[in-house]
């Protein structure tokens, strides 16, 4: 198999626009949920009022403006998740330094982008103009708008890569799955470059009506939104919706080799499992994420005890977060891992910018090869008391501040409705 690096990197999530802002404000211990109740009635009279906003503002800020972000024409064509997709592809592809423009290489060059929803905001704007005024009310643009394959679409389009195209949609495994699916394309020689990632954006009165009739979603936090999202606390209640993209250049490493690109890490190892189990609730044992995370370090040749950091998937729900923790444990713990649960070094960065569904599991990758790059644990906001029973809960959780340890090797879990589970494992050169 031909081996797969990490050369770009680019992101939009609720601490801004950009990798290096996000970054620094993540390790800082900053916080990018907000109270959403004053978007109007709809939204103040739901259980769950937080969320995950990327900021607006100008771009020189680090906020989102469509109008100075994207090209004339983009805000109309695009739906928010598929503008939120080109920003982290564009912010990537700089950062990978990677703009071809012989045939040869645009022939080699694929996209690979998917999101969990897609635009829910089309689809109920217009039901309700459809209702009332008929055929002639919707928009030409609607279908368009509407697929969640037209944010690779469009990032194909604008660069001219002719190379594999594709999307995945497995609710909140989708930004792990698109990448490990993506590294197998390269893997296989269909292409010798992919920007491959996840994006979200359904900050919608319905959608977090519906999570709340699941009983998903926090809502003991309303006013203190910051608070809301307790990964593996005692008191956490539910996951906090959120909104943003992720997007990585994945390159054969020869190709990266020969062009003199900066590697940030290597994708060694990726894997999938399914829980066999619920609709939405994980089986308490967590069988599906260590079977997940087993296979990521059979791909890549690892033993457990080798494992230095893991960016849990853990949301801040009750069931979840213990199902993830036992998993881990149950992997990292024994004959070829580590003597103590102490030794294990695990954080969720979904404390700082909250859950960000299809989006999720790619803007969680970054993070895990900026931690990589930099031997930097990002913290886990919000953990004043590990979960019960503490017995249980006895990892390094990273809690509410940033850690330098040296890392090597890192695995990043994505879990979804479906009992859908993806693991990627990220390692030194």
């Amino acid at each position: 198999m031909r081996k797969v690096v990490v050369t770009g990197l680019g992101i939009v999530t609720p601490l801004g626009i950009g990798v290096r802002r996000t970054w620094k404000r993540l390790l800082d211990g900053q916080c990018g949920i907000l109270s959403i109740k004053e978007r109007g009635p709809q939204f103040a009279a739901l259980p769950s009022q937080v969320a995950g906003i990327v900021p607006e503002g100008k771009k020189e800020d680090g906020a989102w403006n469509a109008k100075e972000l994207l090209n004339p024409g983009d805000e109309r064509r695009m739906a928010r998740f598929a503008q939120y997709a080109m920003v982290a592809s564009e912010e990537a592809l700089n950062d990978a330094g990677w703009t071809p423009k012989k045939e040869d290489d645009l022939e080699m060059t694929g996209v690979y982008i998917g999101s969990g929803i897609g635009s829910l905001d089309d689809v109920y704007d217009t039901t309700i103009s459809y209702e009332k005024g008929g055929y002639r009310k919707v928009s030409p643009l609607f279908v368009p708008r509407l697929l969640i394959n037209l944010a690779a679409g469009h990032v194909s389009m604008r660069f001219g890569f002719k190379g594999p195209n594709h999307a995945a949609t497995t609710a909140c495994t989708t930004g792990a799955h698109s990448i490990g699916d993506a590294a197998r394309l390269i893997q296989f020689g269909d292409a010798d470059v992919m920007i491959a990632g996840g994006a979200e954006s359904c900050i919608h009165p319905l959608a977090i009506a519906g999570f709340s009739r699941a009983r998903s979603l926090a809502t003991n936090w309303n006013n203190k939104p910051a608070e809301s999202s307790r990964p593996f606390d005692k008191d956490r209640a539910g996951f906090v919706i959120g909104e943003g993209a992720g997007v990585v250049v994945l390159e054969e490493l020869e190709h990266a080799k020969k062009r003199g690109a900066r590697i940030y890490a290597r994708l060694a190892g990726y894997g999938l499992s399914s829980d066999a189990y619920h609709m939405t609730a994980p089986r308490e044992d967590g069988h599906g994420p260590y079977l997940a995370m087993k296979n990521a370090l059979r791909h890549a040749g690892i033993k457990p005890g080798a494992v230095d950091y893991i960016n849990a998937h853990a949301t801040s729900t009750s069931l979840g977060d213990a199902a993830e923790n036992r998993a881990i444990k149950d992997l990292l713990l024994g004959e070829e891992g580590k003597q103590n649960a102490s030794d294990i070094n695990l954080s969720s960065t979904k404390g700082a910018i909250g859950h960000l569904l299809g989006a999720a599991g790619s803007v969680e990758a970054i993070f895990t090869v900026l931690g990589l790059h930099h031997n930097t644990l990002p913290p886990t906001l919000n953990l004043n008391n590990p979960g019960d029973p503490p017995e249980e809960f006895n990892c390094n959780y990273v809690a509410n501040s940033a850690q330098e340890k040296q890392i090597d090797v890192a695995l990043s879990n994505s879990f979804g409705f479906g009992g859908t589970n993806a693991s990627l494992c990220f390692s030194k050169m």
